[in-house]
């Protein structure tokens, strides 16, 4: 059984039905306390999805989680919102709901009515406010703006909700990754993750100065290399970061057919992958939340015969769990690698160029 593949884009998007969108202001010179550093994202699902969270930092700014327990109610979402701004970010969810709302998805509540519907949006925030103006955040028109600019494909770096995310002591932003398997019982299937990196913890090795996401060999180092020593003394000498409110959020999706049970297993198992790419995570500095969507459309293989102990779901989950790791964890690197200089905090190319 193998690992599988990135998908064509190595993004959430692979995963059929899924669109993103951003909506974000950077201006030019910003610096600390001047000018405008603000965003927000929208990963967007039309005709719904089923979803779960799992949250695991001390600090988290959510909105409508205790809607996701597995336990309750509402068993789809038409979108999730990720964005910078602290809990004042949390505004621009009524954005995206106004434009669901306009557009006629959501929860049907007339039957006489099409019109009349509850769009579900959960959504989780960063603490990014030192960076920029502090009165500049999202707000509702970020998010509707996020909502109607979602699409197959999307900028990755700093963009929406990453734009002022700081990762340690360098630049943070969004990522994104995604896997598709090519056998076992998850053949046909593929898993995404999105993920806005804004983490207390460092995201690479102070030893070699590769991202700790990836090995020293293999195809996940991408053509990484150590760093020369000078390279490495002057990454170790940033001032660490001067805020103690911070967070890393994300959604992790696949197109096999899930309930809410099995999506929560999901969210909690990328959580693993935010750990190995970020150290130390889940701090009780970090609001750390991963969301969880499955659209159901693809058909997943059934292996013949089956060890009793273990029937095709349980199989399939386990691999998508796996999965679910493997691409947040590269997601978390394809973010810093995509980051540029904003604001006086250094990036990772320009620290380790090549």
């Amino acid at each position: 059984m193998t690992a599988g593949a990135p998908g064509p884009g190595n993004a959430i998007t692979d995963v059929p039905g899924l669109l993103v969108g951003h909506h974000h202001v950077l201006d030019p010179d910003v610096e600390y306390g001047r000018g405008a550093a603000a965003g927000c994202t929208v990963v967007r699902v039309p005709g719904g999805a089923v979803a779960s969270v799992d949250v695991r930092g001390g600090g988290p700014g959510t909105r409508e989680t205790d809607l996701l327990d597995p336990a309750n109610t509402v068993r789809r979402v038409n979108a999730v919102l990720l964005s910078g701004g602290s809990a004042y970010g949390l505004a621009a969810a009524d954005g995206v709901m106004r434009w669901l709302e306009e557009h006629r998805e959501g929860i049907p509540m007339d039957p006489g009515d099409p019109a009349a519907v509850v769009p579900i949006v959960p959504g989780a925030v960063i603490f990014d406010l030192p960076v920029g103006d502090w009165g500049i955040r999202p707000t509702v028109e970020f998010g509707y703006r996020a909502a109607e600019s979602a699409a197959d494909t999307f900028e990755r770096g700093c963009v929406g909700a990453g734009v002022a995310a700081r990762a340690g002591s360098i630049k943070g932003g969004t990522g994104s990754a995604s896997v598709v398997f090519a056998d076992g019982p998850a053949a046909g299937v593929t898993v995404g993750a999105l993920i806005v990196v804004n983490s207390v913890g460092s995201v690479f090795d102070p030893r070699t100065g590769l991202p700790w996401g990836v090995g020293t060999d293999g195809a996940d180092a991408a053509g990484l290399r150590p760093a020369s020593p000078e390279r490495l003394a002057a990454a170790n000498a940033l001032p660490v970061k001067g805020t103690v409110l911070n967070t890393t959020v994300g959604v992790v999706a696949t197109d096999a057919p899930l309930d809410p049970v099995a999506c929560r297993r999901l969210a909690t198992t990328g959580h693993d992958g935010l750990a190995r790419a970020v150290r130390p995570a889940h701090s009780p500095l970090d609001g750390d939340t991963l969301f969880a969507l499955s659209t159901g459309t693809a058909t997943p293989s059934v292996p013949d015969p089956l060890p009793p102990a273990f029937p095709p779901d349980l199989q399939l989950v386990d691999q998508l769990c796996t999965a679910a790791a493997v691409c947040v964890e590269r997601a978390i690197v394809d973010a810093i690698r995509s980051a540029h200089t904003v604001a006086g905090i250094p990036c990772y190319v320009d620290l380790f160029p090549g």
